[in-house]
This record gives structure tokens, C-alpha cells and sequence, in this order.
């Protein structure tokens, strides 16, 4: 059974005040009250939600959030740090050559190379290809991810951005 209170405190009543403006002005004589029923308040806006930006903006690009990279017949780390990123950009082949071409990407955990994305252009191809990507990869503690180009006919261009921490805590732009 629930037991109520009155709580008669000029300090509580002035920090409430400046608190809550809304709930200011009483008036002389109100008193404020407690219970020892706990009464559940679930807040259904997107506000509750940490982030009053929309979906699609989260995921936008930003001058200060987004990292290029160009990536041309090499292996380099484009992703080092945890969290969720956001990888976009273009691929190029170069065909006519003797050589084959692969692009892409690959999640890396200090033993093991996963590919994960790639674009492969074979010899036979006389033709210049293209083509984009976009998606959102998860970086683990002591995991990386490298982007990939086995020679100087494929290339990689692109940004990554971080949208989200390990914890899914959104980042925004």
C-alpha cells in the first residue's frame, strides 16, 4: 500500500521551479507531495530515443565526419577504431590487360583476412568498369578493415564514417 508524503521545502520547491518551468506558479499555500508507489512513465519519442535526428540524415556525409581514402594497386587499413561505419565510394577496373583485377574489402581480427565486399575484373574484360558501393560494417576490439586493390589496373575511392560507437550509440554528422 502506497504511503503519501508532503514535502514542504522552499529549496526543493525553487529548484523544481527552475527545473521545470512548466511546472512553476503554484502559487502560494501548494505544497508538493511524495508517494511510495512507483508509477512506470515510458517516453515513446524519438527524443527518448537519444537522437532527434532522423534515420536517413544519421547516416550522412560531413566535412568533419567523413574519411577519404583512394586505394590503387596496394592493401591499406581504412578502419582501425570500434564501431559502426559507413563505407561508400567507387570502384574502377582497367581492362585489356594480362592481368586480372580485384577490389575490395576485408575485416581483419590480428589473424584472420575476411572478405567481405569485392569486385573482380578478369583479363578478357577490354572494357573500363565501374561501379559503386555502400555499407556499414561493425569494427570489433583489436579488429580492423582493409580495403584491397591486387593491382594497378583496379582502384578503390571512397569515405568511411563512423555513424554509430561499439555500443550503438549513434554519432551524428
Amino acid at each position: 500500500m502506497a504511503q503519501e508524503f508532503t514535502i514542504n521545502s522552499s529549496a526543493i520547491e525553487t529548484k523544481i521551479n527552475q527545473l521545470l518551468p512548466s511546472q512553476g506558479g503554484f502559487g502560494a499555500g501548494v505544497d508538493f507531495s511524495a508517494s511510495t508507489m512507483v508509477i512506470p512513465i515510458v517516453d515513446l519519442t524519438e527524443t527518448a530515443e537519444g537522437s532527434d535526428v532522423r534515420a536517413d540524415l544519421q547516416t550522412a556525409l560531413s566535412f568533419s565526419t567523413a574519411t577519404s581514402f583512394a586505394v590503387t594497386g596496394a592493401t591499406t587499413t581504412i578502419i582501425n577504431t570500434t564501431g559502426w561505419y559507413r563505407i561508400f565510394g567507387g570502384y574502377t577496373f582497367l581492362g585489356g590487360s594480362s592481368l586480372s583485377g580485384f577490389s575490395g574489402f576485408a575485416l581483419f581480427d590480428g589473424t584472420t583476412t575476411k572478405n567481405v565486399f569485392g569486385f573482380e575484373g578478369e583479363p578478357a574484360d577490354t572494357t573500363f568498369g565501374t561501379n559503386t558501393y555502400d555499407f556499414i560494417v561493425k569494427i570489433g576490439a583489436g579488429e580492423s578493415c582493409k580495403c584491397i586493390s591486387n593491382n594497378t589496373n583496379t582502384n578503390l575511392n571512397g569515405s568511411t564514417r563512423q555513424i554509430a560507437d561499439l555500443s550503438g550509440n549513434l554519432i551524428d554528422p
